[in-house]
């Protein structure tokens, strides 16, 4: 034999107000989504009309709707989760905002006891009357014109969400744009007109009031195949391209929520939208967007409107394009990086931070054909000055999405040609030593490289801009990462040990070089010292300095060289002994 499942309104209830719905106060919502459905199913519906009165002891809600029968009021009002009979009924047709059957129970997070007077044209009034134990009866209603009122009398503790205070600002909040007329107590709550009809100027105004700031710019949204019409407003200030931004959605007019994610691509964190929409499907709290494939086709559309937006800027106000590039360039870079005519725009309009100043990468390109780029900040400012007195240009792709997008322009345009900048090729650009200088140096660099070959560290004498730089630390990426690895390889345990050295290569690449710039006054006279001991103090502390002005990494062996060396010259400089 079969068996119906019994249902615990109470707990029915509970489930609604603790995981369904985020808030309690979505009950207008219900309320109003249930009056302009009864009003749609009119044969006139834009003369529908919703009256809200509240006092001390109730709430009514009124509407000049299509009303139900008595049969109706057990199908549609006790019947929980059950669609087929609303849909037998007329209550489920594309126009209508409300899909899930739900009906009044979520009235019930904030009242005891919820009364319906309705009444259909050519039928009995009925008054039902539901309980929050589960009870519900139903009873001949008072005569009346076709309509619905809807009663709540509070429960203990929310009588506040059902004052006239909390009343108004809720339904000017989730009804404001209906297209029917609503009033709370006599005030009417329903807008003249939907933002993104009025004209730019009423939507700068909207944006102000509703998000709080002046917008940069609008772009109008029209996604036939959603229903969907709205505006995108663009941030005037940075935004952190990991917060997620909220975006006010209506579905039908009814505001569906806040802050809904997902309508946006992730690159377009730099805009807030306001959009109604005719087919994007609501989850069961009517709190999101279901993310199915037409909003995935909504998504895209957007996208390429906002795209579209850029591009036109690009032709029509290259200005603003910078001022909006200066702003946001985060998302362009991250759209450019999949997205051609993105990458277009960057080129040509962004200016990046180079060793010769701001300049777009197209710029770059016409002044040294080459770009040469360093990867890391840190790798910019140890190597961007000496380029720079090398005439080597050097773009600082350390910013994020940078180093992406010369490699990527260099990929889609064959005609552009970039690379990296290996630390030691600049060593080839310095000027070396003639013979005879050479042979003189010869027991000057034998003394200090036994000082510094416990550094792992060759020491060598060029000529080189700038003149005031007395020494350069250039180390390239292969013995970098030899470092780290000898390093890790050091701190290890046995079993990550052995997996750093199946790592290692088995010859280490070439090491660093303490190049002396013999171009500098100081560097000469050092040359000059007779004294090799004081000559070796000499170039430990241009080791020393070297490594941070090219903000290398301070190993414990270099931490306690540096200070030798320090106290070393410090005891050549102070004159007298202590006994």
């Amino acid at each position: 034999m079969s068996n119906t499942f019994q249902v615990d309104l109470r707990g029915i209830v509970d489930l609604l107000s603790h995981h369904l719905y985020a808030s309690p106060r979505v009950y207008v919502r219900e309320l109003l989504q249930n009056a302009v459905d009864a009003i749609t199913a009119t044969d006139s519906p834009a003369s529908g009309s919703v009256r809200i009165t509240t006092s001390e002891d109730e709430l009514r809600i009124t509407d000049n709707g299509i009303g139900l029968t008595q049969a109706q009021v057990h199908e549609l009002l006790a019947t929980i989760g059950r669609s087929s009979k609303r849909d037998e009924l007329g209550f489920a047709r594309h126009e209508f905002l409300g899909q899930f059957g739900i009906g009044l129970l979520s009235c019930f997070l904030v009242a005891d006891e919820i009364r319906v007077h309705t009444r259909r044209a050519g039928a009995e009034p009925v008054l039902w009357i539901g309980y929050s134990d589960g009870r519900y009866e139903v009873r001949p209603g008072e005569e009346r014109e076709p309509g619905t009122t809807v009663t709540l009398l509070p429960r203990r503790g929310a009588e506040h969400l059902l004052s006239g205070t909390t009343v108004r600002e809720l339904a000017e909040l989730y009804g404001s744009l209906l297209p029917v007329t609503v009033e709370v107590d006599g005030e009417r709550v329903t807008a003249d007109a939907v933002p993104w009809e009025s004209g730019r100027a009423a939507l700068f105004a909207y944006a102000e009031k509703v998000f709080g700031f002046v917008p940069f710019d609008i772009i109008e949204l029209d996604v036939p195949q959603a229903g969907l019409k709205g505006a995108a407003f663009v941030l005037p200030t940075p935004v952190n391209p990991a917060t997620r931004g909220g975006h006010r959605v209506y579905l039908k007019r009814m505001l569906l929520a806040e802050s809904v994610e997902g309508l946006l691509p992730e690159w377009a964190f730099f805009a807030r939208c306001v959009v109604d929409s005719t087919e994007l499907r609501p989850t069961a709290s009517r709190e999101a967007l279901y993310d199915d494939g037409l909003l995935g086709e909504t998504r895209d559309a957007i996208a390429d409107q906002l795209r579209g937006w850029l591009v036109r800027l690009a032709t029509t106000d290259p200005r603003k394009l910078a001022r909006f590039l200066t702003v946001h360039h985060l998302g362009v870079k991250a759209l450019a990086l999949h997205d051609d005519e993105m990458l277009s725009i960057v080129d040509q309009w962004y200016p990046m931070e180079t060793n010769m100043g701001q300049v777009t990468l197209a710029e770059f390109r016409e002044r040294h054909g080459l770009i040469r780029y360093a990867a890391t900040p840190d790798e910019f400012r140890q190597l961007a000055a000496v380029a720079a007195a090398q005439d080597v240009g050097l773009v600082n792709g350390g910013y994020v999405y940078d180093t992406e997008i010369i490699e990527r322009l260099a990929t889609v345009d064959p005609e552009i040609r970039a690379e990296r900048l290996e630390p030691s090729d600049l060593a080839t650009r310095f000027t070396g030593l003639d013979a005879e200088a050479e042979l003189r140096l010869r027991p000057f660099l034998a003394a200090v490289q036994r000082r510094l070959d416990r550094l792992g560290c060759e020491v060598v004498i060029r000529a080189y801009e700038p003149a005031t730089l007395p020494a350069l630390y250039l180390v390239s990426r292969a013995a970098a990462f030899h470092d780290e690895l000898t390093a890790g390889r050091d701190r290890a345990d046995d079993i990550w040990g052995g997996v750093l050295d199946a790592l290692a290569t088995t010859a280490p690449p070439d090491r660093p070089q303490l190049v002396l710039n013999a171009r500098n006054p100081l560097v000469r006279r050092i040359t000059a010292i007779g004294d090799p001991e004081l000559a070796g103090l000499a170039v430990e502390s241009l080791y020393g300095q070297a490594l941070m002005l090219g903000h290398h990494p301070i190993r414990p062996a270099d931490a306690a060289l540096l200070t030798s060396s320090m106290l070393g010259l410090l005891d050549r400089a102070v004159p007298g002994s202590e006994r």
